[in-house]
Protein backbone atom coordinates (compact mmCIF):
# COMPACT_ATOMS: atom_id res chain seq x y z
CA UNK A 1 0.00 0.00 0.00
CA UNK A 2 1.38 3.41 -0.98
CA UNK A 3 0.46 5.00 2.38
CA UNK A 4 2.50 2.53 4.44
CA UNK A 5 5.76 3.69 5.94
CA UNK A 6 8.82 1.64 5.13
CA UNK A 7 12.03 1.65 7.14
CA UNK A 8 15.29 0.53 5.61
CA UNK A 9 19.02 1.03 5.80
CA UNK A 10 20.46 3.49 3.31
CA UNK A 11 22.98 2.65 0.64
CA UNK A 12 25.51 4.96 -0.98
CA UNK A 13 22.97 5.49 -3.78
CA UNK A 14 20.65 7.15 -1.25
CA UNK A 15 23.17 9.79 -0.17
CA UNK A 16 22.10 12.56 -2.60
CA UNK A 17 18.49 12.37 -1.34
CA UNK A 18 19.63 12.19 2.30
CA UNK A 19 21.82 15.28 1.88
CA UNK A 20 18.89 17.14 0.31
CA UNK A 21 16.69 16.16 3.26
CA UNK A 22 19.30 17.30 5.81
CA UNK A 23 19.40 20.71 4.12
CA UNK A 24 15.60 20.98 3.79
CA UNK A 25 15.15 20.08 7.47
CA UNK A 26 17.70 22.71 8.54
CA UNK A 27 20.23 20.25 9.93
CA UNK A 28 23.07 21.69 7.86
CA UNK A 29 23.78 24.16 5.09
CA UNK A 30 24.17 23.02 1.49
CA UNK A 31 27.78 24.20 1.33
CA UNK A 32 28.59 21.93 4.29
CA UNK A 33 27.12 18.82 2.64
CA UNK A 34 29.03 17.94 -0.49
CA UNK A 35 28.19 14.66 -2.20
CA UNK A 36 31.86 13.86 -2.84
CA UNK A 37 32.59 14.22 0.87
CA UNK A 38 29.60 12.08 1.82
CA UNK A 39 30.65 9.36 -0.61
CA UNK A 40 34.19 9.47 0.77
CA UNK A 41 33.06 9.14 4.41
CA UNK A 42 30.39 6.50 3.69
CA UNK A 43 32.76 3.47 3.88
CA UNK A 44 34.14 4.73 7.20
CA UNK A 45 30.63 5.14 8.60
CA UNK A 46 29.83 1.60 7.51
CA UNK A 47 33.06 0.23 9.00
CA UNK A 48 32.25 1.91 12.32
CA UNK A 49 28.77 0.43 12.47
CA UNK A 50 26.63 3.40 11.49
CA UNK A 51 23.10 2.61 10.45
CA UNK A 52 21.68 5.36 8.29
CA UNK A 53 17.96 4.70 8.69
CA UNK A 54 15.49 5.89 6.11
CA UNK A 55 11.74 6.27 6.53
CA UNK A 56 9.93 6.24 3.21
CA UNK A 57 6.45 6.16 1.81
CA UNK A 58 5.53 4.45 -1.44
CA UNK A 59 7.57 2.16 -3.63
CA UNK A 60 9.64 2.23 -6.78
CA UNK A 61 9.95 5.55 -8.59
CA UNK A 62 7.05 6.95 -6.49
CA UNK A 63 9.01 6.33 -3.27
CA UNK A 64 9.37 9.47 -1.13
CA UNK A 65 12.01 9.96 1.56
CA UNK A 66 10.24 11.37 4.63
CA UNK A 67 12.85 11.03 7.35
CA UNK A 68 16.31 9.86 8.30
CA UNK A 69 18.61 9.44 11.25
CA UNK A 70 21.99 7.90 11.97
CA UNK A 71 22.15 5.22 14.65
CA UNK A 72 25.35 3.96 16.22
CA UNK A 73 25.51 0.99 18.59
CA UNK A 74 28.48 1.50 20.90
CA UNK A 75 29.83 -1.45 22.92
CA UNK A 76 30.97 -0.46 26.42
CA UNK A 77 33.06 -1.99 29.16
CA UNK A 78 30.94 -0.53 31.96
CA UNK A 79 27.27 -1.23 32.60
CA UNK A 80 27.87 -4.99 32.50
CA UNK A 81 29.25 -4.59 29.00
CA UNK A 82 25.87 -3.48 27.68
CA UNK A 83 25.95 -1.27 24.63
CA UNK A 84 24.49 2.18 24.29
CA UNK A 85 22.86 3.64 21.21
CA UNK A 86 23.64 7.08 19.86
CA UNK A 87 21.32 8.92 17.47
CA UNK A 88 22.51 11.77 15.28
CA UNK A 89 21.20 13.81 12.36
CA UNK A 90 17.47 13.32 12.88
CA UNK A 91 15.60 14.92 9.99
CA UNK A 92 11.97 14.91 8.83
CA UNK A 93 10.99 16.46 5.51
CA UNK A 94 9.41 19.86 6.24
CA UNK A 95 6.24 19.00 4.30
CA UNK A 96 5.85 15.82 6.39
CA UNK A 97 6.32 17.41 9.82
CA UNK A 98 3.44 17.44 12.27
CA UNK A 99 2.15 14.01 11.18
CA UNK A 100 3.81 11.90 13.89
CA UNK A 101 6.56 10.70 11.57
CA UNK A 102 9.40 11.88 13.81
CA UNK A 103 7.89 9.81 16.60
CA UNK A 104 7.73 6.75 14.34
CA UNK A 105 11.33 7.21 13.22
CA UNK A 106 12.70 7.60 16.76
CA UNK A 107 10.61 4.65 17.98
CA UNK A 108 12.04 2.53 15.17
CA UNK A 109 15.57 3.48 16.27
CA UNK A 110 14.66 2.66 19.88
CA UNK A 111 13.42 -0.79 18.81
CA UNK A 112 16.63 -1.45 16.88
CA UNK A 113 18.72 -0.34 19.86
CA UNK A 114 16.72 -2.47 22.27
CA UNK A 115 17.04 -5.50 19.99
CA UNK A 116 20.82 -4.92 19.95
CA UNK A 117 20.91 -5.12 23.75
CA UNK A 118 21.46 -1.43 24.43
CA UNK A 119 20.73 -0.19 27.92
CA UNK A 120 20.05 3.38 26.76
CA UNK A 121 19.65 5.54 23.70
CA UNK A 122 21.17 9.01 23.77
CA UNK A 123 21.00 12.03 21.53
CA UNK A 124 21.89 15.66 21.82
CA UNK A 125 20.05 18.70 20.62
CA UNK A 126 21.19 22.27 20.19
CA UNK A 127 20.03 24.52 23.06
CA UNK A 128 18.17 26.75 20.59
CA UNK A 129 15.92 23.90 19.40
CA UNK A 130 13.31 24.25 22.15
CA UNK A 131 10.55 22.60 20.09
CA UNK A 132 12.80 19.60 19.45
CA UNK A 133 13.47 19.31 23.19
CA UNK A 134 9.75 19.18 23.92
CA UNK A 135 9.33 16.57 21.18
CA UNK A 136 12.05 14.34 22.67
CA UNK A 137 10.59 14.71 26.15
CA UNK A 138 7.16 13.63 24.85
CA UNK A 139 8.88 10.49 23.54
CA UNK A 140 10.16 9.66 27.02
CA UNK A 141 13.64 11.15 26.82
CA UNK A 142 14.88 12.76 30.01
CA UNK A 143 17.37 15.56 30.39
CA UNK A 144 20.41 13.85 31.79
CA UNK A 145 23.53 15.51 33.09
CA UNK A 146 25.34 18.09 31.04
CA UNK A 147 26.62 17.89 27.53
CA UNK A 148 30.08 19.30 26.93
CA UNK A 149 31.57 20.05 23.54
CA UNK A 150 35.06 20.99 22.51
CA UNK A 151 35.59 21.95 18.87
CA UNK A 152 38.39 19.92 17.29
CA UNK A 153 40.47 20.90 14.34
CA UNK A 154 40.81 17.75 12.26
CA UNK A 155 44.11 19.05 10.90
CA UNK A 156 45.73 19.31 14.34
CA UNK A 157 48.11 16.50 15.31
Amino acid sequence: MADELNFRLATADDLPAVLDLLVAAGIDEREDLELDGALAIWPLMQARGAELLLMEQGEGPERQLLGTLTLYILPLLAHRQASEALVEDVAIAPEAQGRGLGRRLIQHAMQRASAAGCYKLVLSSNQRRVEAHAFYERLGFERHGFSFVVPLDATRG
